[in-house]
């Protein structure tokens, strides 16, 4: 081959190299059938004009649309957190109260999110509910309900599920189911014909926001991003991002 002649395999991405070599794909990624799943959005919009000025409100109004749709688990929400290091973590848990005031949930403090949540109370929730095409962002400091909060709703669940409070060291390493399984016997042993209070270690915390972001699928991944976030006053501002 002369300096001016180039190597095809080398200026054509889906050439072959010399004869009886393997071809040579331009993106293996763009032709795996997981690159080819998409979906175009076009349900409904978003727009300055349609908001309303309080994001509170807002997440309301899309929460109360969202139980009409009857979508499954409408509820459930991913929960980012992230160690004193900055390392990254996220899981499903269930949203079980807004107000103005902030979004709470309830889970095990000796968990993994419950120490995270100690050494940096910050957090980021994020509702998918596919069935409208939209998903919703929200961001800020977290901190543990009052006691009586936490008492109030603990009241409320099923027995089945104070006793799985009581037996489970959420997160930690066990042995086996059979440990777990055990763990439920002598629980249940222990609190027959009593009160089933709530653990020292378990309970609520709230996520007061300071930004959340609404997001409307729209054609030609064009998506409507709405952005309200908290001034110094306590009053918000809205702007649009781009998709």
């Amino acid at each position: 081959m002369t300096p001016t002649e180039k190597n095809p395999a080398t200026t054509n991405p889906t050439a072959t190299n010399l004869p009886g070599s393997t071809p040579i794909a331009a993106n293996p990624a763009a032709t795996s059938p997981i690159a080819a799943i998409r979906k175009e959005y076009k349900r409904q919009s978003l727009s300055e004009q349609d908001i309303l000025s309080d994001p509170i409100g807002q997440f309301e109004k899309w929460w109360n649309e969202a139980l009409q749709s009857q979508i499954d688990e409408v509820n459930a929400m991913t929960l980012s957190t992230a160690s004193a290091a900055g390392e990254p973590d996220a899981r499903i848990v269930l949203l079980k109260g807004f107000d103005k005031t902030g979004f709470t949930f309830f889970t095990n403090y000796n968990s993994a999110k419950g120490h995270e949540l100690l050494e940096n109370p910050h957090a980021c929730l994020v509702f998918f509910w596919k069935e409208l095409e939209r998903q919703i962002r929200i961001k800020g400091p977290v901190e543990k309900l009052e006691p009586r909060e936490s008492d109030d709703y603990f009241s409320s669940r099923p027995a089945g599920s104070r006793i799985g409070a009581w037996s489970s060291p959420q997160s930690q390493l066990i042995e086996s189911r059979e440990w777990l399984e055990q763990q439920e016997k002598e629980r249940l042993e222990e609190f027959r014909g009593k009160e089933i209070l709530r653990p020292p270690h378990w309970g609520g915390y709230r996520l007061t926001p300071h930004t959340i972001e609404f997001w409307q699928g729209r054609p030609n991944r064009l998506h409507d991003r709405i952005l309200y976030t908290i001034g110094g006053k306590g009053d918000w501002k809205i702007g649009r991002l781009a998709p």
